[in-house]
């Protein structure tokens, strides 16, 4: 695997979701593919596939050469073949070591650099990226927060940040699955995500049954007229 070396993060230190830990077993790694496939019709968004939800990435985003972007709980690697494809360089990192593996083998020949990151705390430094992709990872990580502000610190101003996650529909099914035995899950309610990113705008916000689609921007200091500009 062409990893990136980054500052030692022990799993077994990390205090993880159940959810997180299912996804350090190669079974789910070789599984996840499909399930993200399909797992958008099951969520109440039965037109929206994988290539349209790719469209709507690259429409309002514009990744492109030159940008560097980084795809944060790549899992089986889609957004970031969709950013590689689209011309960015691309940094696709998650924790589990056998959904880099999948990603690499399926996103291979383009280019992409992989690393296996705890993305609470990355390491990386500030400011590095023109963009970031999170998919599901929200609703999956330890503490959400924390996650927001570490990938909000790796934006460079002017840079942007696009999230997929489910939102809060307080039905009794995600009351499940937020118990720690079956799974610890998250469930942002998008106005406590736009309230733990306080240094990015959101230009767009999508609801397609309970999935939510964002795109944030983070303003250059002093210069309103940009925030304008790309609002």
């Amino acid at each position: 695997m062409n990893a990136m070396p980054g500052p030692p993060q022990h799993q077994e230190n990390l205090n993880l979701t159940l959810a997180q830990r299912s996804n350090l077993w190669p079974p789910t790694a070789r599984a996840y593919h499909a399930w993200r496939a399909r797992s958008l019709r099951l969520l109440g968004a039965p037109g929206l596939t994988l290539a349209r939800e790719a469209a709507l990435l690259r429409a309002l985003c514009r990744p492109g050469p030159g940008q560097q972007w980084l795809d944060a709980g790549t899992s089986s690697g889609f957004y970031a073949g969709v950013l590689a494809r689209a011309g960015a360089e691309v940094l696709a990192a998650d924790l589990s070591a056998p959904m880099l593996q999948e990603a690499q083998r399926r996103q291979r020949g383009l280019g992409i650099q992989w690393a296996q990151l705890n993305l609470e705390a990355s390491g990386l430094p500030a400011h590095r990226f023109d963009g970031v992709t999170v998919g599901a990872t929200l609703n999956e990580t330890h503490d959400p927060a924390r996650l927001l502000a570490e990938l909000a610190r790796l934006l460079r101003p002017g840079g942007q940040l696009w999230l997929m996650y489910l939102r809060r529909t307080a039905g009794p099914l995600q009351a499940a699955l937020a118990r720690p035995a079956l799974g610890g899950l998250s469930f942002p309610d998008p106005a406590w995500v736009a309230r733990a990113l306080p240094g990015l705008r959101l230009t767009h916000g999508l609801n397609v049954g309970a999935v939510r689609f964002e795109r944030h921007y983070k303003a250059v200091e002093g210069n309103p007229q940009e925030l304008c500009k790309n609002a």
